[in-house]
């Protein structure tokens, strides 16, 4: 059995790291409210631009002809890879960057075994991952903070336009996290580019009928700018989000188990001092006999 001493050095460590560990629950579980909220309200805008878009695909012509949305044979490909700058999420970031290499895995296996595959890291566990596992590294973006701002999504979409439009890769998808409650986060691929015309809106009742000017195909593409930055700000905002649940889940769970071994030890650090005191008596016993 350890000394005494060293028992309750060890239970001042764990007194110590169960504050830690509270104060970044309390931390995250602030943080988590914030950020759900601006999810859940920027979802509205992204799905009524999705519809939209689905309802001019149905009257635009020669939607193929547009830069954004011509497809050509796969020679290269590109992964953005969204994930949190921060730890302690439990196994969330590994999750995404998992998928992320399952998702290479498929492309090279669809469009040939020596298929060039580069990333864009948004999120400095992701690119600590691409560089660890020595991929081809084309840009990262890292510390963009809690609120994204326009101009940083702006950055990400015109690295990801000027990728594909320079033929240096022929499809880029998206990989993160998506939210779904405080304990369930998705990693979710989508398909930026080429863009995919979304599917058409199921309209309640008699389907809606629009006069477009100055016509559908001119607002499809003077709205495809909006729509990939849509794509990518949506993504930001849920990867923020699961971040911060993951960080409290994760930390209330380190603190639980904290206070389960702090009590543990507590009792053995009692027992330890209960022996000693009886081997004294003992002792002292003993040597008055003699």
């Amino acid at each position: 059995m350890a000394s005494t001493r060293e028992i309750r050095r060890r239970i001042q460590a764990i007194k110590n790291i169960t504050q830690i560990t509270r104060a970044l629950q309390m931390v995250a579980s602030s943080k988590m409210r914030r950020a759900q909220d601006r999810v859940l309200a920027a979802r509205p805008y992204s799905e009524q631009l999705t519809k939209l878009l689905s309802r001019l695909s149905g009257q635009a012509e020669d939607l193929n002809e547009l830069p954004l949305m011509r497809k050509r044979p796969v020679k290269s490909a590109a992964i953005v890879l969204v994930t949190p700058d921060g730890g302690l999420a439990g196994a969330l970031s590994s999750n995404v960057n998992r998928r992320a290499g399952q998702l290479a895995i498929e492309l090279r296996r669809e469009h040939g075994a020596d298929l060039p595959i580069s990333f864009i890291a948004v999120g400095r566990k992701g690119r600590d991952f691409i560089v660890r596992t020595r991929q081809k590294l084309v840009a990262e973006f890292v510390k963009l903070g809690d609120q994204p701002k326009l101009s940083d999504v702006r950055a990400i979409a015109r690295v990801i336009t000027d990728t594909y439009l320079n033929q240096e890769a022929d499809l880029v998808y998206l990989v993160y996290p998506k939210y779904i409650s405080t304990v369930v986060q998705t990693p979710t691929v989508n398909q930026l580019l080429p863009v995919q015309p979304p599917a058409e809106a199921e309209e309640s009742g008699p389907a809606p009928q629009y006069i477009f000017e100055p016509d559908a195909t001119t607002i499809f593409a003077e709205l495809l700018p909006r729509y990939i930055e849509t794509l990518i700000y949506q993504p930001l905002l849920e990867t923020l989000a699961s971040f911060y649940s993951a960080q409290m889940v994760a930390m209330r769970n380190a603190t639980d188990n904290a206070t389960e071994l702090l009590g543990d030890l507590t009792l053995t650090y009692n027992k330890a001092r209960q022996a000693a005191i009886t081997t004294q008596i003992l002792e002292i016993v003993a040597g008055s006999s003699a």
